[in-house]
């Protein structure tokens, strides 16, 4: 049985215009982090762009942030927390875990604020737990910054996309929210690492 889109056509594989962009995404985040930020550091941000770029690669695809990204994501975390100076990887785990915990809740909520006012879900499980692993990463500072950037390229990305299309903007239509949540909580790392750190 012959397939409608077969993966292979002449023994070489055709990639999407998605899973191009996003492997490009990957590599030079993967990069930038590795110059960005010597060390061994620089390489668990360079596991960390990896890891966020297959995170919205997926959902943007499929609505849908796979568990097992999810746990990986954790483990990098606790794996840069214990990465720190010796006395100090007991409070900097401890200290990711209340983050991720308290930023778990608060996208929670949200969740059934929403559906209890507009009798449906807004957010998706994998975006709660997704704000968990920004929670481990991101100090308290950097927490909004990677929900601001997410929220607003995700708003801008739609209406362009509404406008090259000429279609009109509705307050109904779904979007990947992790698709830019993801590289955002990348980018809000490399920020919190490379400048705030340092000040």
């Amino acid at each position: 049985m012959a397939l409608a889109h077969p993966p292979f056509s002449r023994g070489v594989w055709r990639p999407s215009l998605s899973g191009v962009l996003a492997m490009l995404m990957a590599a030079c985040g993967a990069a930038a982090s590795l110059i960005l930020v010597p060390g061994m550091n620089g390489a668990i941000g360079a596991a960390l762009a990896l890891l966020m770029a297959s995170i919205a690669y997926v959902d943007a695809r499929s609505f849908t942030i796979p568990d097992e990204l999810t746990v990986v994501g954790m483990a990098l975390a606790v794996v840069q927390a214990v990465s720190q100076d010796g006395d100090v990887f007991a409070s900097a785990v401890a200290h990711a875990a209340l983050r991720g915990a308290v930023l778990v809740a608060l996208f929670w909520l949200l969740r059934v604020i929403y559906r209890w006012l507009r009798g449906r879900d807004g957010l998706g499980f994998g975006d709660v737990k997704l704000a968990g692993v920004a929670g481990a990463w991101l100090s308290w500072m950097t927490i909004p910054l990677a929900i601001e950037v997410a929220a607003l390229s995700g708003i801008i990305v739609y209406a362009v996309r509404q406008y090259g299309l000429g279609r009109p903007l509705r307050f109904n239509n779904r979007l990947p929210f992790g698709a830019f949540f993801a590289p955002a909580i990348w980018l809000a790392w490399v920020f919190e690492t490379v400048i705030v750190n340092r000040i």
